[in-house]
């Protein structure tokens, strides 16, 4: 396939490979089912290298299953290792998001790994959500890394993170052409016989692809699926749309991250590059 020139936040432009095909995950994680959770990311895996994906991005803390104050203590290192063994056997990179012990604190972290399963990356998610994750994980202290990966400039996010428009456009400004979030966004219950006036839904279906558009990059988020959960994971275009989109079942979503319609949207709206 062609190269494709692209214009990043400095206003460069170089040759590029032209497409990136991404699948993302929806499935629920649960807790104390490590060795179900690990069979279902591998089997989502096998599923993504079947219909030619590249990359695989999961739900936030899938083998522990979300739950802050029951997985704090989690051994994130053996599930870390044993992510990548996923990834190296099926010859796959995968985003997964896990507990990390370090720098003296404990966080909700997000990894890129290579098809040969060494970590690319590991970012400490930023934006802490509601009282039990404050209440056992610190807040992360850095941006995250930007890394390439065949051809494709990609930077972590976890869940919470991008509902937050200076996250992700520091995140495009920094280089960034496919922001990665593994993210567990719960569906909110009712009040008595009314609906809850916030409905989470919202935020894969009108946020998400807001961020895309108006930070002008790709967005792959991965989210746990019902009862609990809002589910609609996607993958969002820098035009806003939602390329592939799950509903609120178990599933796959596959789409391609085309560096191509990423250069004409920056070139047709100079959102990166106009002062703030």
């Amino acid at each position: 396939m062609a190269p494709a020139e692209t214009t990043g936040a400095t206003g460069a432009t170089a040759p590029r490979a032209a497409r990136l095909k991404v699948a993302v995950a929806q499935h629920t994680g649960l807790v104390g089912e490590r060795e179900r959770n690990l069979a279902a990311l591998a089997d989502a895996a096998r599923r993504a290298r079947a219909r030619g994906a590249a990359l695989l991005v999961t739900p936030e803390l899938f083998v522990s299953g979300y739950d802050p104050e029951a997985v704090a203590d989690d051994d994130g290192a053996a599930h870390r290792r044993e992510i990548a063994a996923i990834a190296r056997s099926h010859r796959l990179a995968v985003v997964a998001s896990t507990v990390d012990r370090a720098d003296g604190g404990r966080f909700i972290s997000a990894s890129l790994f290579d098809s040969g399963g060494a970590e690319l990356t590991r970012y400490h998610k930023q934006h802490l959500f509601g009282a039990a994750e404050k209440a056992v994980f610190t807040p992360g202290r850095r941006p995250p890394a930007v890394v390439p990966l065949h051809g494709v400039n990609i930077a972590l996010g976890v869940c919470f993170d991008i509902e937050f428009p200076e996250f992700t456009r520091a995140v495009a400004r920094s280089g960034a052409e496919l922001l990665c979030v593994p993210t567990a966004v719960p569906l909110r219950p009712s009040h008595g016989a009314e609906a809850n006036p916030f409905d989470t839904r919202l935020i894969p279906g009108m946020v998400v692809p807001t961020r895309a558009l108006e930070s002008q990059l790709y967005i792959a988020y991965a989210n746990h699926t019902g009862p609990r959960f809002a589910g609609l994971s996607c993958l969002s275009d820098p035009y806003g749309r939602r390329v592939a989109a799950g509903e609120s079942g178990t599933g796959l979503v596959v789409g391609d991250v085309d560096l191509r319609t990423l250069g004409e949207a920056r070139r047709a709206t100079d959102y990166l590059t106009s002062s703030d």
